[in-house]
């Protein structure tokens, strides 16, 4: 036996090999067997080179990949790990081996590339740290630093507070683990979700791994080889939350054109030269865009350039992170974790992981518990962690990393969900605590939990946040008959965003409303208009989505810049009497993923229960759309007492081939918060022959 592959009633695959070098590369070819056409995207995310087959709309990605030198940064951090950890080198070389044999027999029938003409092309051995670069650029959302000094320099300092909360563009999750000392099994269970940009195909794939070595099942990153944020060995069980760590630099750069090319204006207030060439971008349709790339002392230019920005304005930005500082990425963490047997395992393993920046929590089947974060966090300035610095000014260099933090247990369990935790000392802004608090309460009132018990806590609907918005309508008197109606309709709602709900329907509506009145307010006209930065950077900038997630705060504050929010309230309740919803909550608040080929099936897509601030965490965009394209990308549990009872479950599919029967069979099951269960015994699955393929 080289390698095997088997499927289960899910189309998941289990694979099966003599070792972990041909395991991987079993991975890398089932991989590209059931998603070719996402990897064919990644892989040209990754090399900034996405717009040649997907048009202009992939321009602005593929300038922002080019600039920030992705590609460049995933070679110096594959050549250092060949130096350093030859082994994991090898490892990932054999994942990569197996993508292109999966590639070179036809990848599965996607008819993706039909539509673009494209032909699978050749991974690279430091492709999948690409696409793990590509992926997680702009997940700890370096641009809310952008948002702080624009809010900043048009409302004061004192706005920076009243808008924090979770941006419209970062990740969160929840996650909770449950002490043996409070399951009806007497060994711990973790549970939660990552919620994420649903896409189709999936963000994570579930599989199962296993060799003489290692047998793990867990959720992968398609392009990744092994199991890196949720996974269970048999003896031992991880799964991450994002830390909301801030890890990530700007630079405000004096630049100016020489004879020579480009320098820059070092803190020494000695120009130094820059790093600087031209890239060619190719366009489907359109001519060829040129793209400078310049790099400082500091880091690669994202933003502007010598001349300024677009506009003209005058600025130019590097981003600092740790992967291009160092030249690690952290792939030394992957294998240890699949050989891991117990939580100390992990906690080892862990010490050498970099970004993103993560709460782990993992248990043992002896009793063993972790909660800690790991990642790769610099020491430097207040200030730099705030918003962007002068490069030409001491005080801003790097000085070593923070040690990660670590927390224990509350009554036998640990939540996560993205709040002030472990992580506070490397972060500036956290999710408000409404998810962990809601799942902390939901814990609490039960002394006993089992595996089975867990799907409840996933699909809660109660919104924490609609609080301040009812305050506001309690208070109003004097109106008409149909908003009174109203107005009392919402104060009697249970504050649960069901789909089928009719109250929660009316709630967003009027939520909708109020954002809007808000934001045309002329107290916001000045920051309603972003500066000229990348397009990639927008989703932190726009004024609507920063108030629709603040809004709770911005009607607590004792003021708000004169506004009569009193007023606003009154207006949008008696703008939605006026003319009401006519359906229910998941009428217009329905899944909406994403695909780097528009849909032409024509198909709708189903309504969902779920808010922002639910822990059913599906996100929609108050005062901009109902429509959620983030929620949950997974839902997992790990049972210690048996690996067998765990469960677990994604959005669509394992299968990334439309029209395949695994492609979207998962989708039921998520939408009414039920799991697959996590099959293991080789004995219950089908062996898939070359005929199968």
């Amino acid at each position: 036996m080289s390698a095997e592959t088997y499927r289960d009633a899910w189309g998941i695959p289990h694979l099966r090999a003599d070792d972990a070098n041909e395991l991987a590369r079993a991975q890398g070819r089932v991989t590209a067997r059931d998603r070719a056409w996402q990897l064919e995207v990644e892989r040209h995310r990754a090399q900034g080179t996405s717009a040649s087959f997907l048009g202009p709309d992939a321009l602005p990605w593929d300038r922002l990949a080019r600039r920030a030198r992705l590609a460049d940064t995933a070679r110096r951090c594959f050549t250092a790990l060949e130096e350093k950890d030859p082994e994991t080198a090898a490892w990932v070389r054999a994942y990569v081996d197996g993508v292109n044999e999966g590639l070179a027999r036809g990848g599965g029938p996607a008819p993706e590339f039909a539509r673009t003409g494209l032909a699978p092309g050749r991974w690279e051995p430091w492709t999948p740290l690409g696409v793990w670069l590509s992926t997680h650029l702009l997940f700890a959302g370096f641009p809310a630093k952008l948002w702080r000094e624009h809010i900043t320099a048009h409302l004061g300092p004192d706005a920076v507070a009243l808008f924090a909360t979770d941006g419209p563009g970062t990740a969160g999750s929840n996650g909770w683990l449950v002490s043996g000392e409070r399951t009806v099994t007497g060994h711990a269970v973790i549970a939660g979700d990552p919620h994420r940009f649903v896409e189709d195909p999936g963000v994570y794939q579930q599989i199962h791994l296993s060799c003489p070595e290692f047998d793990v099942v867990g959720l992968a990153v398609p392009g990744v080889p092994g199991i890196a944020h949720f996974g269970h060995t048999g003896t031992v069980a991880w799964a991450i939350t994002n830390a909301m760590a801030d890890y990530q630099d700007l630079y405000r750069e004096r630049l100016r054109r020489t004879g020579a090319g480009v320098e820059a204006l070092g803190p020494d207030g000695v120009w130094h030269r820059a790093a600087r060439h031209t890239e060619l971008i190719r366009v489907a349709g359109e001519e060829s865009v040129e793209v400078e790339v310049i790099e400082t002392d500091r880091g690669p230019v994202i933003a502007g350039g010598p001349e300024g920005l677009d506009d003209g304005t005058p600025a130019a930005l590097s981003l600092r992170h740790p992967p291009r500082v160092t030249a690690d990425l952290g792939f030394g963490t992957l294998l240890p974790l699949l050989r891991a047997r117990r939580v100390a395992d992990v906690d080892r393993a862990l010490d050498t992981w970099v970004e993103p920046v993560n709460v782990v929590q993992a248990a043992d089947t002896e009793g063993g518990l972790l909660h800690r974060v790991a990642g790769r966090v610099p020491v430097r300035s207040t200030e730099a962690r705030l918003r962007p610095v002068p490069a030409w000014e001491p005080g801003h260099a790097w000085d070593g990393w923070h040690t990660p933090p670590r927390a224990g247990l509350t009554d036998g369990v640990a939540v996560m969900a993205n709040q002030r935790g472990p992580a506070t000392p490397l972060g500036v802004e956290f999710a408000p605590p409404h998810r962990a608090d809601r799942i902390a309460a939901l814990l609490a009132g039960k002394e006993r939990w089992s595996a089975a018990g867990m799907p409840a806590i996933h699909t809660d609907t109660h919104l924490g946040s609609a609080g301040p918005l009812l305050d506001h309508l309690a208070s109003l008197d004097g109106l008409g008959r149909e908003a009174g109606a109203l107005r009392d309709r919402l104060l009697a709602w249970d504050r649960r965003m069901d789909a089928d709900s009719t109250d929660a329907a009316a709630y967003a509506a009027v939520r909708t409303a109020v954002v809007r009145r808000l934001a045309a307010h002329p107290a916001f006209a000045a920051a309603a208009v972003p500066p000229a930065y990348p397009d990639e950077f927008l989703p932190w900038l726009a004024l609507v989505p920063r108030i629709g997630h603040a809004l709770e705060h911005l009607l607590r504050a004792e003021d708000l810049y004169g506004i009569d929010r009193a007023g606003a309230v009154r207006a949008a309740l008696e703008e939605v009497a006026a003319a009401p919803p006519a359906g229910t909550w998941g009428d217009t608040h329905r899944l909406a993923p994403w695909r780097a080929l528009p849909d032409t099936s024509g198909s709708e897509e189903p309504g969902l229960s779920g808010d922002h601030d639910c822990v059913l965490c599906t996100s929609a965009v108050p005062g901009l759309t109902d429509r959620a394209a983030r929620g949950p990308a997974a839902r997992y549990v790990w049972d210690l007492a048996d690996r067998q009872d765990s469960r677990w479950v994604v959005p669509l599919g394992a299968c990334g081939v439309p029209g395949s029967p695994h492609h979207r069979d998962q989708l039921p099951l998520w939408l009414a918060g039920e799991l697959a269960p996590v099959v293991t015994d080789f004995a219950r699955l089908t062996k898939e022959t070359e005929t199968d393929v």
